[in-house]
């Protein structure tokens, strides 16, 4: 059941490829991050965010069991709607 729901979700994400989304990701002990990207792409077990600070372009991956724990969440920038939820 659980790699079910993994499929779901990442078929949920694919749909919003090169879109612009807001990432919130716990990194545990009081760290977190909240960053404004570009969907960049989707692989089996990961999907990549690109990120632009400053002069660099930086590019963070997150696995599709992140957001299942609520360790990510990821909403699209124009909407805030929630992406990656069942």
């Amino acid at each position: 059941m659980a790699k079910n729901t993994l499929t779901q979700i990442k078929k949920n994400i694919s749909k919003y490829v090169g879109e612009e989304v807001i990432i919130k990701a716990d990194r545990g002990r009081r760290r977190s991050i909240n960053k404004e990207g570009i969907l960049d792409d989707t692989y089996d077990n990961i999907f990549i965010v690109k990120i632009k600070e400053g002069e660099q372009e930086r590019h963070l991956s997150f696995s599709y069991a992140d957001l299942l724990t609520d360790s990510v969440e990821l909403k699209l920038k124009e909407d805030h709607q929630r992406i990656g939820v069942i």
